[in-house]
């Protein structure tokens, strides 16, 4: 399994650094290799119930960083539009 994830985090790293080669998103690159990954160890792991929460927990931490994010750039484009620091 280990050797399964490695290859497909160094095919996935090789595809982001060739984006203008290979004429693929970096962001859709970056998303498909965390999904292969997951699937690759949720699907070759005896516990699966430990893997669901880790992932349940992994992608909490990752929704609640978005979510502030918006609000934050949401606040500093309003403030842009009214011109309020000009």
């Amino acid at each position: 399994m280990i050797i399964i994830l490695l290859g497909i985090f160094v095919l996935g790293y090789a595809a982001i650094a060739f984006e203008n080669g290979i004429k693929i998103n970096k962001t859709a690159t970056a998303l498909i290799t965390g999904v292969l990954c997951w699937l690759v160890y949720i699907l070759f792991t005896a516990n699966k119930i430990e893997v669901n929460e880790s992932l349940l927990s992994h992608l909490g931490d990752i929704s609640s960083i978005l979510f502030f994010l918006l609000g934050a750039m949401t606040i500093v484009e309003l403030i842009d539009a009214h011109d309020v620091l000009k």
